[in-house]
């Protein structure tokens, strides 16, 4: 379980490839690192990652296939910057929303604006995922819970602003037109909605507000 609250973007030392697997190298800082043990969950690019291996100030991931086809963590190499936050602890502040680093899919870049002081960026994600998303609502990109600014469903999109603090935590200021990010939907939306759905086409004799036919 994460916050969203990125604590910093940190290169890949090594990336090694292997038949359905890959395993990730990163060097963390001192504060990342205290009472990290080898099984902990550490949030890499949003993608909830289990520690396989520490060697003083080196930490070593292994990414499954499924993940790997999922998630962007297949096309990244070293040098790559990549977002990192360790597990929440228990009575720390959640400053962002609740993050499960169960990645839902990918987004793609389609509009970069630069107002001064602010960056307001664009992406396109699955049609079948557009219905979670509302304006003002959360989501989870490259794993910083970030408000959902604009929502155009018709174009697939919605549209974040980043303050210039995020913009130097994270690696988000680096995107370009094309890139591809990780996104996971606000679980607490998710479940409204598909709650609300199931119980529609379980009840077909009830109004459904959202036909236009309805009376």
């Amino acid at each position: 379980m994460f916050t969203g609250i990125v604590q910093g973007s940190f290169p890949l030392l090594q990336v090694e490839r292997k038949p359905g697997l890959h395993s990730f190298t990163i060097e963390l800082p001192g504060p990342l690192l205290e009472d990290l043990a080898i099984g902990a969950s550490v949030a890499v690019d949003g993608v909830c990652l289990t520690v396989t291996a520490i060697e003083q100030s080196k930490v070593y991931f292994d990414i499954m296939q499924q993940t790997l086809s999922l998630t962007t963590l297949g096309e990244l190499n070293a040098g790559d910057r990549v977002n990192i936050e360790r597990s929440a602890r228990q009575g720390v502040e959640i400053g962002g929303h609740v993050i499960s680093g169960h990645v839902d899919n990918t987004a793609e870049v389609v509009a970069i604006e630069q107002p001064e002081n602010n960056q307001f960026i664009t992406y396109r994600i699955p049609a079948g995922k557009m219905k979670y998303m509302f304006e003002k609502g959360f989501v989870g990109l490259n794993g910083c819970s970030l408000t959902v600014a604009a929502v155009n469903k018709e174009e697939q999109t919605l549209t974040v602003c980043y303050i210039p603090e995020t913009l130097r935590v994270t690696t988000h200021g680096m995107k370009k037109i094309g890139d591809k990010i990780n996104f996971e939907i606000d679980r607490q939306t998710q479940a409204i909605v598909d709650t609300v759905e199931n119980f529609l086409v379980a009840n077909p004799g009830l109004i459904n507000p959202l036909r236009p036919d309805s009376h």
